[in-house]
């Protein structure tokens, strides 16, 4: 049986309310709790999805990486508002955040790139991503020719490509119930730079 949300079960602090409900997400079947889907806008407006995911939270707000002149990248460029929908369904339960996103330091970038397999690496040196593709078989020639470059762990991050880390503005926290009548709480600034929680109807 899942649990009532209530107000008073809420943190104060989303983001310590989101590390609780994420932890809950990591220690139940959930395949991966970090992945999430991302929202931008193309420039005259047009919504935009993919799945992305998240690398990492801290008081400046969620991370994650791509290619920057990927259509997430360029539509971040014109347009820096984005949300995120974390869906954890063994748990009933969903967060959305909205918010922008900025780019992270190169150093940031780079500390994050060394990190991943070896064989991303390639892929993120080799993928103009997003672009259109005649043939599978030039990817993965280009591929060959950039590990026969780069022999070892040395792989350089392309400047093209790095994280971003999106600043909150907004959360709903939502807890499934029966029959429809869901817990949904939302989370919104105030003027004193804290945090007003409000229920909302399902």
């Amino acid at each position: 049986m899942i649990e009532p949300l209530r107000r008073g079960d809420l943190d104060g602090d989303p983001l310590a309310q989101f590390a609780v409900w994420f932890e809950a997400a990591a220690r139940a079947d959930v395949a991966t709790p970090e992945a999430a889907a991302l929202a931008t806008a193309a420039p005259g407006g047009a919504p935009s999805l993919r799945m992305v995911l998240v690398k990492g939270l801290d008081e400046r707000g969620f991370r994650f990486f791509t290619g920057y002149e990927s259509r997430k990248g360029a539509e971040l460029a014109a347009n820096p508002r984005a949300a995120l929908l974390f869906h954890w369904e063994p748990l009933g339960r969903q967060v959305r955040v909205e918010g922008v996103a900025t780019q992270l330091a190169a150093a940031e970038s780079d500390a994050y790139f060394e990190t991943r397999p070896r064989g991303s690496r390639l892929s993120a040196l080799a993928s103009r991503q997003s672009e259109p593709l005649a043939r599978r078989r030039e990817l993965e020639e280009r591929v060959a020719t950039l590990d026969a470059a780069h022999p070892g762990e040395s792989v350089p991050r392309p400047a093209r490509w790095g994280g971003y880390v999106l600043a909150p503005a907004a959360f709903e926290f939502w807890q499934h119930r029966d029959d429809r009548l869901h817990d949904r709480f939302r989370y919104l600034r105030d003027g004193d730079g804290g945090w007003e929680i409000e229920r909302l109807q399902p």
